[in-house]
């Protein structure tokens, strides 16, 4: 920090003991060290303070950006589910409906088997489901 060589110190330390007088100086050393560990600590706790903002600033950038990116990535999904919801309703002349349906009859019976009691789906778990279904009889149906 400060650039003192031994030999300044020890000008000091003489100077010290003849101005201060021997039975003081041990005590006023003592008092000095203090004062300067206390001065130490004290700029240390600052350089953590300001460290500790700076990596906050940081992280409200960060998580900003990032929940930036997720209402970006959220709206072009709401958007394609409704380009999507628009071109079936175009091509049925009718709402989507909640409920799947599967091809042929052997798959429907296969299906109302594994799923005995129809629930209310929400249209965003539907697309979900319906390729699950479609799936699972598209591969039941090879095996006969």
């Amino acid at each position: 920090m400060f650039d003192i060589s031994f030999a300044e110190i020890l000008v000091i330390a003489v100077v010290g003991l003849v101005v201060i007088g021997p039975e003081r100086l041990p005590k006023v050393a003592r008092t000095l060290g203090h004062l300067f560990g206390r001065a130490q600590r004290y700029a240390n706790d600052v350089k953590n303070d300001i460290q500790r903002e700076m990596e906050l600033e940081e992280l409200k950038k960060w998580k900003a950006s990032v929940e930036g990116t997720a209402r970006s990535i959220e709206d072009s999904v709401q958007k394609e589910m409704t380009q999507f919801q628009d071109m079936m309703e175009t091509e049925t002349g009718s709402k989507p409906s909640t409920t799947t349906s599967v091809s042929s009859p052997e798959a429907t019976e296969e299906a109302s088997a594994s799923f005995p009691s129809p629930t209310p789906v929400s249209p965003a778990t539907s697309s979900i489901k319906s390729e699950s279904s479609h799936e699972t009889a598209g591969a039941e149906v090879h095996r006969e």
